[in-house]
């Protein structure tokens, strides 16, 4: 008799459902999971289902090795893990979980698998738009400053830690008392107001420009704003793609860099470095259990349900979350 998992499932309806689904086999490099938490991030609320098909959601999981595949060298059964995973593949909102042991970590020692599944997909996002595609260096920059758009949510209070630490002057923008208190205490030296123009604001703050611009927002929104700010010579990642035309010439003028960063670049091209995710996960579970890095978590769920979830997308549309909603334990 074949063996089977609870999951959450998207439906092409659009609903989430409870439903029963066979418990997969790990072959080649992947390990098999055993899912104790899970994230929710804003690139579940944006899937679809075929028709006929379901579809499991989530790509932040923390949780423990129950078995590995032939090939795998870097995990055992019984290792604790987290990793965000490949969003061709289903995600995480299931019982056991398939993923390939090039994009997992060791799970911090200091963490609790909810404050765990808060980190993945958020950092390695930070991470790469940092240091892969603005070229900063991990640690040791000269003394520049930063404009993170958008610094409450995910991504952004992963960004604010790493910048911070990588010797950056941080300037975070949110629009809220809750909001901007979170930014600050997660190490931003100055808050300005993503909803008023960011030039005069950051000039009242002392500085003329920036170098650096991470923006974690809609890009077209914000795209007069950015251009207005960015020094010559400067640098802009995205984490968006635009959904209109933009005026490119400010970046003919300044001589801009304007990089875009995706997180599930590597797993779904199957790049030769994808193997990049574990050595990340890895490197900040160190800075994590140093004390360098904070979780991000600032509301658990439980247990894992379609009830929970629904509720959980709900708060992400709203479009106010601060942190992370970890959904954890299927009991």
């Amino acid at each position: 008799m074949t063996a089977t998992m609870r999951a959450i499932a998207l439906q092409p309806s659009g609903r989430l459902a409870e439903v029963e689904l066979p418990k997969p086999v790990p072959a080649g490099r992947d390990l098999l999971v055993q899912v104790r938490a899970v994230s929710v991030n804003p690139v579940d609320t944006k899937q679809k289902a075929k028709e006929g098909q379901l579809r499991v959601l989530g790509w932040d999981v923390a949780g423990v090795v129950e078995a590995t595949g032939p090939d795998c060298t870097l995990f055992r059964p019984g290792d604790e893990v987290y990793y965000a995973g490949d969003i061709t593949r289903p995600g995480g909102f299931s019982e056991f979980h398939l993923v390939d042991e090039r994009l997992v970590g060791r799970k911090p020692k200091s963490l609790d698998f909810a404050q765990a599944a808060a980190l993945p997909l958020t950092s390695l996002t930070a991470w790469e738009g940092l240091f892969h595609r603005m070229g900063l260096k991990v640690q040791g920059n000269e003394p520049k400053t930063v404009l993170i758009i958008g610094a409450a949510g995910g991504v952004g209070s992963i960004a604010v830690q790493l910048a911070r630490r990588a010797g950056l002057t941080v300037i975070g923008t949110a629009s809220r008392p809750e909001s901007s208190a979170w930014v600050q205490r997660y190490g931003a030296h100055h808050v300005i107001n993503h909803f008023e123009p960011f030039l005069p604001q950051v000039q009242a703050l002392g500085f003329a420009s920036v170098e650096y611009v991470f923006c974690l927002n809609v890009v077209d929104d914000n795209w007069d704003n950015m251009m207005d700010v960015l020094a010559p010579q400067g640098k802009l990642c995205t984490i968006l793609p635009p959904a209109s035309s933009l005026n490119l010439r400010p970046l003919f003028d300044k001589c801009l860099t304007w990089c875009m960063e995706g997180m599930f670049t590597r797993p779904r091209y199957r790049t030769p470095d994808m193997d990049e995710h574990h050595r990340i996960l890895t490197q900040l579970a160190d800075l994590v259990d140093a004390g360098e890095i904070r979780t991000t978590l600032n509301r658990r769920m439980s247990p894992i349900s379609a009830a929970n979830l629904e509720e959980a997308f709900a708060e992400l549309r709203s479009g106010r979350v601060i942190g992370k909603i970890v959904l954890e334990s299927f009991a």
